[in-house]
C-alpha cells in the first residue's frame, strides 16, 4: 500500500503514517557514488504485465523472473517498473539509471535480436495517466528517475513468422549511474580531455580524406592513426582499462553491481495470419496532419506524409483509412490517396497486412480532368484488382434523419451502377429522427437495415446502443442477411462510457483490450474506429497535445506525433494502441482454438478462465489472459 495522500485519498491521514513493510532499510547517508554502491540499493526494480497501467506512484513489488508466450507473428510485451530508495544525484532528480538488454537466445542458437525483434519505450504521462511510448536508445538507455516516482519501461518482443519455436532467454540489466557530465568530472580535468580531443582530432584530420589518394600515402596516415589511438589508450587516462594481461574482466563488477532480470520466451509453431481475420478499420484525419505538419494538401509532402502513417499503423494489424468530414456528417473516406491507375495505389491496397481499404466516392485531390467520370474509372480499375474483394465505401457517419439516408441511398445507388458486388459500409446509433421506423427506439434501430437496404452491405452498429444487454445481440443479427452478403460491424466512439470495453485514458488496461474480445463474443466481422489522430488543431508538429472539447480524454487519438516528445518525425503510439493490438492478436487464438473445438467451446473458454463474461464483466487482473493463451497453446499446439 502507498501512504494516503492528502487531497487525494485520505483526507490528510498521511500524517503520523507508518508501515515498517515500505521503510526505507538502506543506511546510505551523505554522497553517494552509484559506481560503488549495489544497485539493488538504491533502486527498486520489478516486472508488470501489459495490461497494468503503472502510474507514478505504483509500489515496488518482488523482482520475479519473467516467462512470456507468443505465437510467430505475433507481438508480446511486458513493462520493467523502476523506483528510486534514494537520491544520489546532485540535480533535482533521484538519479539516472543505465539499462542494457542482451538478445534473446535459444539453446540451438537462434536469436531474437535487440533493437530490432527487441524493442524498449518509455512510458510517458498524458494528463497525467501513463499512456505514450517513446522510444528510448537501444541496446542501452539511460532514464532519469524523480524522488519518490515509479517510472515505467515498455518491452516488445515481435517474433517474426519464420522463427523457429522454442524457448527464448535473455535479460534486463539496470544500473544505477551518474550523469555524464558527473562522470567526465570525477575521470578526466579539463586538460586531459583536451589532450585526449587533440589526439583523436588528428587521428580523424588523418584518415578523413583518402578516398582517390595513393596507396602508399593512405598506408602511411592509416598508420600514423594506429600509432596516435595507440598512444590515446595507453595514456594513464586509461590506466585503469589497460593491463600487460588484457583489457580487466568487468562482468563480476557488474554482476555485484547491477540488478538483472531473467526473461523467457516460448516461441510456438502456430503463425499468426498476415491478413488479420476481422478487419479493424480506424480513420486518420489528413485535415490534422496538414495543419500540424504544414504541408499543402496533393503535395509531395503531403503524400510522404500520409505514407508515413499509413505504413506505421500497418504494425498494429489495423486497416487504416484517411478521412475528411463535411457537412452533416458527411465523410470523404480513403485508404490510398492515390487515384487507382497509380503504381502506389496498388502497393498501399495489396499489401497483405491490409484486410480491408476504402474506396474514395470523389476525388481526394480534386482536378479538372480526373473529376469526370471519376468513379465509374476508379471502380472499373480497382474491380480488375484481386484485392477488390477488400474494398469498401463508407459515404456518411451515422445519419439521422431521412434527408441524410437518402443521401446514402443516391451515393450507393450510384456505386452499384458501375459495381454491383461493391460494399458499402454505413454506421448508426438509430433510426431516422423524422420518420419513425418503430414504436420505440430499439425497434426503430433493429429497422435500419430494412430501410437502407438494399443500399448498404455492411451494418455497422454503436456499441452503446447494446449496452450491458448482449442479449439484444441476437435481435440484431437476425436483421442481417448474412446469405446475401451482409455484414454486422460495431464501433465504440464517445460511447460505451466505464465500466464497458473503451479507449479511453485511464480506464483499466483490460477494459481497453477487452473492446476486441467483445467484438469477437458477440459475433462482430469487422470493426470501426472513427479517428485515431483528432486532437485539437495545431499548426506546429511540436506543440502540446490537447484532446477536443466534449469528448472523453483520449477518445479519438491512438497515437501522438514523434515531434511532440523528440526530434523524431515517427508516430509514437500509445498504451491504448498497443493493447488494440493485443486485442486483435487474442482474436486469432480464439478462432484458432475454435476451429478445432467450435465457436461454443471458443466462448466456453472466455468463461471458464474468467477473462471476458460481458461488457461489466471481465477480469481487471491480467491471469485470465495468460490463461486463455496458455490453453490454447497446449491444445493446438501440434
Amino acid at each position: 500500500m502507498v501512504p494516503p495522500v492528502e487531497g487525494v485519498a485520505g483526507g490528510g491521514t498521511a500524517y503520523g503514517w507508518d508501515d515498517v513493510s515500505l521503510q526505507n532499510q538502506s543506511s546510505l547517508r551523505g554522497s553517494i557514488d552509484p559506481c560503488r554502491v549495489p544497485s539493488s540499493e538504491l533502486v527498486h526494480v520489478w516486472c508488470m504485465p501489459s495490461t497494468a497501467n503503472v502510474g507514478p506512484q505504483e509500489t515496488p513489488r518482488p523482482l520475479e523472473h519473467v516467462s512470456l508466450l507468443a505465437a510467430r507473428n505475433e507481438r508480446e510485451s511486458m513493462q520493467i517498473a523502476i523506483r528510486p530508495k534514494v537520491s544520489w544525484s546532485g540535480s533535482r532528480s533521484a538519479g539516472i539509471v543505465q539499462i542494457q538488454c542482451t538478445d534473446l537466445c535459444s539453446i540451438s542458437g537462434d536469436r531474437l535480436v535487440i533493437g530490432q525483434s527487441v524493442t524498449l519505450r518509455h512510458v510517458v504521462p498524458i494528463l497525467g495517466v501513463p499512456d505514450a511510448l517513446v522510444p528510448i536508445d537501444m541496446p542501452v538507455a539511460q532514464i532519469n528517475l524523480l524522488p519518490g516516482e515509479t517510472t515505467s519501461i515498455w518491452v516488445s518482443i515481435d517474433v517474426p513468422s519464420t522463427q523457429p519455436p522454442g524457448q527464448y532467454d535473455g535479460e534486463f540489466i539496470v544500473t544505477a549511474t551518474k550523469t555524464d557530465a558527473e562522470c567526465a568530472t570525477q575521470f578526466l580535468g579539463k586538460s586531459e580531455k583536451y589532450q585526449v580531443y587533440r589526439e583523436l582530432r588528428n587521428c580523424y584530420d588523418a584518415i578523413e580524406h583518402i578516398d582517390g589518394k595513393p596507396v602508399e600515402e593512405v598506408v602511411e596516415r592509416v598508420k600514423s592513426a594506429a600509432t596516435t589511438l595507440r598512444r590515446v589508450l595507453l595514456s594513464p587516462s586509461f590506466s585503469d582499462f589497460y593491463s600487460e594481461n588484457g583489457p580487466p574482466d568487468m562482468m563480476d563488477e557488474d554482476a555485484n553491481l547491477s540488478i538483472r532480470l531473467k526473461l523467457s520466451l516460448t516461441v510456438w509453431n502456430y503463425v499468426l495470419p498476415t491478413t488479420p481475420s476481422l478487419p479493424a478499420v480506424i480513420g486518420i484525419s489528413d485535415t490534422v496532419i496538414e495543419d500540424r505538419f504544414g504541408v499543402e494538401h496533393g503535395s509531395a509532402e503531403w503524400y510522404n506524409a500520409l505514407e508515413l502513417h499509413f505504413k506505421w499503423l500497418l504494425q498494429y494489424k489495423i486497416s487504416p483509412y484517411f478521412c475528411k468530414w463535411g457537412n452533416s456528417m458527411r465523410v470523404l473516406t480513403y485508404t490510398s490517396p492515390w487515384p487507382a491507375e497509380h503504381p502506389k495505389s496498388d502497393e498501399f491496397l495489396s499489401d497483405s497486412r491490409l484486410a480491408a481499404y476504402a474506396v474514395p466516392y470523389s476525388p481526394v485531390v480534386p482536378s479538372g480532368d480526373l473529376a469526370k467520370d471519376y468513379l465509374q474509372k476508379e471502380v472499373e480499375i480497382l474491380r480488375s484488382k484481386s484485392h477488390w474483394k477488400k474494398a469498401y465505401f463508407y459515404l456518411w457517419d451515422e445519419p439521422l434523419n431521412v434527408q441524410q439516408y437518402d443521401s446514402i441511398r443516391h451515393q450507393a445507388s450510384e456505386i452499384h451502377t458501375y459495381a454491383p458486388d461493391a460494399r458499402v459500409l454505413t454506421t448508426y446509433y438509430s433510426g431516422p429522427s423524422d420518420a419513425p421506423l418503430a414504436p420505440n427506439n430499439f425497434e426503430a434501430f433493429l429497422k435500419v437495415p430494412g430501410f437502407l437496404r438494399p443500399h448498404t452491405q455492411i451494418y455497422c452498429t454503436s456499441e452503446w446502443v447494446i449496452g450491458n444487454r448482449e442479449d439484444l445481440v441476437k435481435d440484431i443479427i437476425a436483421e442481417i442477411q448474412t446469405e446475401k452478403n451482409e455484414e454486422w460491424w460495431t464501433y465504440v466512439c464517445m460511447g460505451p462510457s466505464d465500466p464497458h470495453p473503451n479507449w479511453h485514458l485511464g480506464m483499466r488496461g483490460t477494459q481497453h483490450r477487452a473492446v476486441m474480445w467483445r467484438v469477437w463474443k458477440e459475433g462482430g466481422t469487422g470493426f470501426l474506429y472513427w479517428g485515431a489522430n483528432c486532437y485539437e488543431k495545431a499548426t506546429v508538429a511540436s506543440a502540446e497535445i490537447k484532446f477536443r472539447r466534449g469528448l472523453p480524454p483520449g477518445d479519438g487519438v491512438l497515437f501522438y506525433p514523434g515531434e511532440v516528445f523528440s526530434s523524431s518525425h515517427e508516430p509514437v503510439a500509445s498504451l491504448r494502441l498497443e493493447r488494440l493490438l493485443s486485442g486483435l492478436q487474442d482474436i486469432e487464438y480464439l478462432k484458432l482454438y475454435s476451429s478445432r473445438y467450435g465457436r461454443n467451446e471458443g466462448l466456453a473458454i472466455l468463461e471458464k478462465t474468467g477473462m471476458y463474461l460481458g461488457p461489466e464483466r471481465y477480469t481487471v487482473d491480467h491471469n485470465p489472459i495468460d490463461m486463455m493463451r496458455g490453453e490454447i497453446f497446449r491444445t493446438c499446439r501440434s
